[in-house]
């Protein structure tokens, strides 16, 4: 579990291709690595990896195909800037919100608005996501933990103040990054919560209105 509170900014420095998956190097800049052992998770840009393998600057994790799919490393290099976070102690101080490291979907920044004191960031998410998205709600972006400032749709706003810019990789942001998100755990356990007796039963099979609507086929 973590927080969404970066403690320090990476650099993957290698990716080494195993089949349909990677064993990622990452220099760990000023994250104090003293106190990692081997299997230890760190969110990395919002992701829960494992430690294979570490030393004083680094630490190496395997990121599986499934993960590759349905998160930010599938457009990831050696040189790309990540935040980092280790996994929260109990007798750690709990500054942001609840982080489980699994990433629900890739946003798209949609448009980022230069103000005197902050900056305004318009994500798009992907519209299976908008439902668990809510007006001063918390969100996950890239592992850091952030408050939604403005909802349309599927596309939401945060603001974003200098210190946030200047210690996380949203500060490298423009129009059209992709990002990782993760929604707040509360909505999702919730929505399952409200279908009640329905919960227990299996999923329909095949192609429904849903179906179609989730995927593109019906226009709103």
């Amino acid at each position: 579990m973590f927080t969404g509170i970066v403690q320090a900014l990476g650099t993957i420095s290698k990716l080494d291709r195993r089949g349909e998956d990677i064993r990622l190097t990452v220099n760990t800049g000023q994250l104090d690595m003293s106190d990692v052992a081997l299997g230890d998770s760190i969110s990395t840009n919002g992701v829960c990896l494992t430690v294979v393998e570490f030393g004083d600057t680094y630490y190496c994790a395997d990121v599986s195909a499934e993960t590759i799919k349905y998160t930010g490393f599938a457009h990831y290099k050696a040189g790309s800037t990540v935040n980092l976070e280790k996994a929260m102690r109990p007798t750690d101080r709990f500054g942001g919100h609840i982080v489980s490291g699994h990433v629900d979907g890739v946003g798209t920044v949609a448009n980022i608005i230069r103000h005197a004191n902050y900056v305004e960031v318009w994500v798009t998410a992907p519209a299976q996501l908008a439902k668990y998205i809510a007006h001063k709600g918390s969100i996950t972006v890239d592992g850091v933990s952030l408050t939604v400032n403005e909802v349309n749709g599927a596309d939401f706003m945060l603001w974003i103040i200098p210190h946030t810019l200047q210690e996380t990789v949203i500060g490298t942001y423009r129009a059209g990054s992709s990002i990782n998100l993760e929604v707040d755990v509360v909505a999702r356990y919730l929505e399952r919560l409200m279908l009640g007796d329905k919960a227990a039963q299996p999923k329909a099979s095949g192609i429904d209105m849903a179906f179609l609507a989730e995927n593109g086929f019906l226009r709103k």
